[in-house]
């Protein structure tokens, strides 16, 4: 390390202050003598000079703000005579450092000072330490000199041996600081004061570094801009050379929108905006991002099929059997597309085909079970009709922007999925399936229902505004098709728009049809099976439909069907099974298991539900169709259990209160029914639904409760064969309820012959097949003693309370 300074004796000379500025041992600075500072610490140091003693001495002390720094510099008056501005001046060399101490007094106007100089000294030979430092300074001026191209300086700070002059040589650097400077100056250790202005110099370099690397960034992004400016200029001049060589007009090619907006076959008001948005693209700079959004909507514009439309096919008899040919049964759906399309002709023959703007396009709600048909149907329709089809899923959405687009000021904007469908479909009267419309949600980006209700009213979407489009868009002409599994889900303002068609399920008669005719055929081709190889008998696909699969629609019996088909032909390929192969109902338990939905009437009566008293069969619809619903009662010891009604099966409030009801009319009608109601007051009754994980809700189960409390009061069984359906009022009274031909096709596919319904629901049996009619025994009631003398089997012991 450096050895620490040393003192010498004092000195005494004129102060030369420096505002502003820092003179450091071995630097030679030319000063200005007009200062008046500077000229009276010049002259009074030539005055104290004595002849033959030396060159005259000053102090040269930095000054700022008027404070005086601690550390000076003893300099030498080299020289005294004119600046080459023609001004006097002095040169002086800075000799070493001086600490400042008292005034004293002097020739001359000048500030007189004492001070000592200090001296500075450092062991022989150097350390390691310290060599290796002045290589790093030394490296680092060099760069830095390189980088300026002071080629001629670059000797000479190599050739510096000192490593205090080494040090104070960074006094010439522009980039140094007074404070920095000063810094330097008052270090009075040689060697910590190199490795201060090491790291002064090798921070400069690092920002040196990034300003070079970010001037070198921006100067090649101009070059970039300025050559893609020069190289977008020759390609529209080698274009227009090429236009003028083949005899093309200016505006033939496929960049000028303006020519290609007049050419295309678009609505009045569609050409207007169309005009404003090129205006607008002809003024703005390639540079500008609002040119790519408008090349982005007049191309979402110009690909619109603005006046494409397809014919319809007006062959009535012919489009009712492409449908009947794909789908089988759907009478309701048939009709309504007979009718729009017999409609539709006679408008046309009439010279009716826009009436107020408006043309005849249709809205219908297809609501139904999962598995029977919707989506496919769609297809068949515009099958039927010629035209096109497009289907739009609606499952999940949630976003507005969605149905109606986005604005076009926010980034990836795009138009809705309605225009996209009709741009999709090349035509302005498609098919346009609105898929799983009844899954659709909202949150804080808006309710997307609210937006279809301008799209599916025919009083209002003959002028639907998309928001990305914002011109007019005539959709009145598009027949929808709107498919839902509940249709409680769907907004009731919406639903008011829509036809309702509802779709209730299939018969098993139905069922086997579509089987044999479209179900088979299909997982045939999928299991590389040709079609006289596996054969499934009637009596197979019955049974499958009947006792394997329990649904309104057919997936799970195209599942089963699948599932049947790829059995053999792996048993095929195993070589345990020769084709062709007839599939018979025994063969069905070996190759896909025993069956799951055997009917309650195939049973053996002891281990049916109504083989005690209590237990009474109800009719539900849930979202999957129809279905058998049990009711199963008790009634509490009187010892043990407490007083009161406890319902279990996770019911909702409407089934509660009918539950009440129920009981109450037991209650005050129990001697009239010839029931032993008595002991009910101090004994618990106990109703529960089996498949408690399933939410219940609903009137029509309160008949069903009654017989099944009615059964256990009496000791009387409910029929096997007996479903029951219907609202019960204190009264007795039977009231109507929804649902009935999905109910009766339950009771059909459970096994049930015997079926009671209220009265005032006979006209809902019209909707039923006759088939399922043929083979059911449908009593309308009209007050629950019917019910009672229906579903209860004779008393063959004394009336008593069952345990």
């Amino acid at each position: 390390m450096a050895s620490e300074s040393m003192a010498s004796a004092p000195l005494t000379l004129p102060v030369l202050p420096l505002d502003d500025e820092v003179v450091l041992p071995g630097m030679v600075v030319p000063l200005d003598l007009s200062d008046n500072d500077v000229r009276a610490a010049v002259e009074a140091a030539q005055a104290a000079a004595r002849p033959g003693g030396g060159k005259p001495r000053v102090l040269i002390v930095p000054r700022v703000d008027g404070t005086y720094a601690g550390t000076g510099v003893l300099g030498t008056v080299e020289q005294v005579g004119r600046l080459s501005d023609g001004d006097p001046g002095a040169l002086v060399r800075g000799r070493g450092r001086v600490r400042i101490g008292a005034g004293t007094t002097g020739p001359g106007a000048a500030l007189w000072v004492e001070g000592t100089a200090v001296e500075e000294t450092l062991p022989d030979p150097l350390p390691g330490s310290v060599t290796e430092l002045v290589k790093e300074y030394k490296a680092l001026a060099t760069t830095w000199l390189k980088k300026r191209g002071a080629w001629q300086v670059v000797d000479r700070v190599q050739q510096i041996d000192g490593v205090g002059a080494l040090a104070d040589n960074s006094g010439y650097s522009p980039f140094l600081t007074v404070a920095q400077r000063i810094e330097l100056l008052e270090t009075a250790d040689p060697v910590a004061r190199l490795r201060l202005a090491t790291a002064q110099l090798r921070e400069h370099l690092a920002e040196q570094d990034v300003a070079e690397t970010i001037a070198k960034d921006v100067q090649e992004g101009v070059d970039k801009q300025q050559r893609e400016f020069l190289l977008r200029r020759q390609l529209e001049a080698v274009r227009k050379e090429l236009r003028e060589l083949n005899g093309e007009t200016e505006g033939d090619g496929s960049d000028d929108y303006r020519a290609r907006v007049e050419a295309a076959d678009l609505p009045g008001k569609v050409r207007e905006a169309a005009l404003k948005e090129v205006e607008k693209l002809e003024r703005s700079s390639d540079q500008s991002p609002e040119g790519s959004w408008i090349r982005t909507w007049l191309d979402t514009v110009l690909e619109l099929p603005w006046n494409e439309r397809t014919e319809d096919r007006y062959d009535i008899r012919g489009a009712r059997a492409v449908l009947d040919a794909e789908h089988a049964g759907l009478d309701d759906v048939k009709e309504r597309i007979t009718e729009y399309l017999a409609v539709r002709k006679r408008r046309a023959d009439r010279g009716l085909g826009v009436v107020g703007g408006r043309r005849g396009g249709a809205v219908l709600a297809l609501v139904g079970p999962p598995g029977v048909g919707k989506t496919s149907l769609g297809e068949s329709v515009a099958h039927a009709m010629g035209r096109e089809f497009v289907r739009v899923a609606l499952g999940g959405v949630r976003d507005e922007a969605e149905i109606r687009g986005h604005r076009r000021t926010y980034v990836g904007a795009l138009p809705g999925r309605i225009v996209r469908a009709i741009k999709e479909a090349g035509s302005m009267n498609p098919v346009v399936l609105l898929d799983e419309i009844d899954k659709v949600g909202s949150d804080f980006r808006g309710d997307p229902a609210a937006a279809l209700l301008e799209v599916l009213d025919p009083a209002q979407n003959h002028t639907f505004r998309d928001h990305y489009l914002e011109v007019e868009l005539d959709l009145s002409d598009v027949v929808f098709l709107a498919t839902a599994n509940v249709l409680e889900s769907i907004p009731e303002a919406l639903l008011d728009r829509m036809e309702l068609v509802r779709l209730d399920g299939y018969t098993e008669d139905e069922k086997v049809v579509i089987a044999r005719d479209h179900l088979l055929p299909r997982q045939l081709e999928r299991a590389g099976l040709e079609p006289g190889e596996v054969v499934l008998e009637e009596a197979s696909l019955r049974k499958l439909a009947g006792e394997y699969t329990r649904e309104a629609g057919v997936r799970t019996l195209e599942r089963s069907i699948s599932r049947l088909l790829r059995k053999v032909a792996a048993q095929h390929e195993l070589g345990d099974r020769e084709l062709p192969f007839t599939v018979r109902p025994e063969d069905l338990r070996e190759l896909i298991g025993r069956p799951h939905h055997v009917p309650e009437s195939a049973q053996d009566p002891a281990e049916r539900r109504t083989s005690v008293p209590g237990v009474a069969t109800g009719l539900a619809v849930t979202g999957a169709g129809g279905d058998v619903l049990f009711v199963e009662a008790s009634l509490a010891d009187p010892e043990t259990g407490a007083a009161g009604l406890t319902l279990t099966g996770q019911l909702g409030d409407v089934m509660k209160e009918s539950a009440q009801i129920a009981l109450s009319f037991l209650r005050s009608h129990g001697a009239e029914l010839e029931l032993p109601v008595t002991g009910l007051k101090d004994r618990g009754v106990h109703i529960h639904f089996p498949a408690g994980a399933v939410p219940k809700d609903g009137p029509s189960a309160g008949v069903t409760m009654t017989t099944a409390l009615a059964s256990l009061l009496s000791g009387r069984l409910v029929r096997t064969d007996v479903a029951m359906t219907g609202e019960v009022s204190l009264t007795g009274r039977v009231l109507p309820i929804g649902g009935v031909k999905q109910k009766l096709l339950a009771a059909h596919r459970a096994g049930i012959t015997t079926v009671v319904i209220p009265k005032r629901n006979e006209a809902d049996l019209d909707d039923v097949p006759a088939e399922i009619l043929e083979k059911l025994e449908v009593h309308p009631v009209t007050d629950v003693r019917q019910v009672l003398e229906i579903a209860l089997t004779p008393a063959e012991v004394p009336v008593g309370v069952a345990a």
